[in-house]
């Protein structure tokens, strides 16, 4: 396997663990095991430059995340260049619960206020993030579309959704870019819109490859265990994973780079 590795046809090199943000923003409403505290400034500094310094240049936010967008704008003054940026469009959250607007008109506005708060005049990636009706959403159409013209504009490199549905998933890889899907080894249903991007060319971004912090039993390294399963996978561009432990984030980052080192992908 590889560390660096080509997301789909889009020309963009990234890392196969990209830097999940949700937690530098959000610490209620979220599903995890343990209860956490968003870090502080000094404390998400500390972490992104680890990452960085490790050879991480993929970092996933979005809207949704709290002040995710805002923080990183913040932190990564003067840092542009290093980093691949991916952030979303359709969820917005208000601090208690989540609201979904999949319209053309609030496409847009996410966009260009995540473009402010990022601090920067493109984004990388910009995905759809789903409510779960993924059918719904392409049918409509309105929400894809704008990315199109966004696309077209040169406001986004690349565009795609974060799905739920393998139907969703395999209709939305033959009109995007990327696709962020579900794989972990306790959750395969979505395997085939895995299987899809591999013989589209489509960039895929794996989210839960730790199934939110609940690790399979009966192996001896779980972490291991499933970070392999979701790095093998052929069409697997990267997995974001969202640790806010130093620690934690070095050993992922290191256990990930064996991985790659050891394994031939697709094996």
């Amino acid at each position: 396997m590889e560390w660096r590795r080509q997301l789909g046809q889009t020309g963009m090199e990234i890392s196969a663990i990209g830097f999940g943000s949700v937690k530098l923003g959000r610490d209620h409403g979220v599903k995890y095991p343990e209860p956490f505290t968003v870090p502080n400034t000094a404390e998400a500094r500390t972490l992104l430059t680890k990452a960085h310094d490790l050879g991480v240049n993929l970092i996933d936010t979005a809207p949704a995340y709290g002040g995710s967008e805002e923080r990183l704008g913040n932190l990564l003054q003067g840092q542009r260049q290093n980093w691949i940026l991916c952030s979303k469009v359709g969820e917005e959250f208000d601090g208690r619960e989540s609201h979904f607007d999949f319209s053309g008109k609030h496409t847009r506005a996410s966009l260009e206020r995540s473009l402010r708060r990022l601090r920067t005049d493109y984004l990388d990636v910009v995905l759809i993030h789903s409510d779960g009706n993924d059918d719904g959403i392409l049918d409509d159409g309105e929400a894809l579309q704008e990315l199109q013209r966004a696309r077209d504009e040169g406001l986004v490199r690349a565009i795609g959704m974060s799905t739920k549905t393998v139907s969703g998933g395999t209709r939305a890889a033959e009109l995007c870019d990327v696709i962020m899907a579900t794989y972990n080894p306790a959750y395969t249903d979505e395997l085939p819109v895995l299987d899809c991007c591999s013989n589209l060319g489509v960039g895929v971004m794996l989210k839960k490859v730790f199934a939110s912090g609940h690790l399979p039993a009966g192996h001896a390294d779980p972490l291991a265990y499933s970070l392999n399963f979701a790095l093998s996978h052929p069409a697997t561009s990267t997995a974001i994973i969202g640790t806010i432990n130093p620690d934690h984030l070095s050993a992922n980052i290191q256990l990930a780079k064996t991985l790659c080192a050891e394994e031939p992908r697709g094996s």
